[in-house]
């Protein structure tokens, strides 16, 4: 959470996702201050979610635009189950500002989960969680 979780983050990658990758561009679509854009962008730069690309448009100075690198892509179900999330709780009676597709055939996206061996897991009440190899038992202060 120290890298996404912080207001503007998502909102960032959102735009990133869906083809926005110049600054102007984002900071138009989105309305993020200047500076909290710059410095969102920054951060993700340097926690490598994105990568910094040299562009030029004729006779104007070099700019940079904003890719994904594996480790942004890796967040597309992430934003898929926010999205989702989204469409089903606060969406227009029109429906959802946006939807994700599969490019081959035009189908909607959603996510499923399974467990390792291949169960679906349908039910939520089904998931529990357990400490995991690298969990630290938490001492408690004084």
């Amino acid at each position: 959470m120290a890298i996404l979780g912080e207001k503007w983050t998502m909102v960032v990658l959102r735009e990133v996702f869906t083809g926005i990758r110049r600054f102007d561009d984002m900071r138009v679509r989105t309305r993020v201050p200047r500076q909290v854009l710059a410095n969102r962008l920054a951060a993700l730069v340097e926690h490598g979610v994105l990568r910094r690309e040299p562009y030029q448009e004729p006779g104007a100075r070099v700019r940079h635009e904003y890719r994904l690198t594996r480790k942004g892509f890796d967040l597309y179900p992430v934003l898929i189950a926010l999205a989702g999330w989204g469409d089903r709780y606060l969406a227009d009676p029109e429906g959802p500002p946006i939807e994700f597709v599969h490019r081959d055939c035009a189908a909607e996206l959603h996510l499923e989960i399974h467990c390792a061996a291949g169960h679906p897991v349908t039910e939520h009440r089904d998931v529990q969680s357990r400490p995991g190899p690298g969990g630290r038992r938490r001492h408690p202060g004084p």
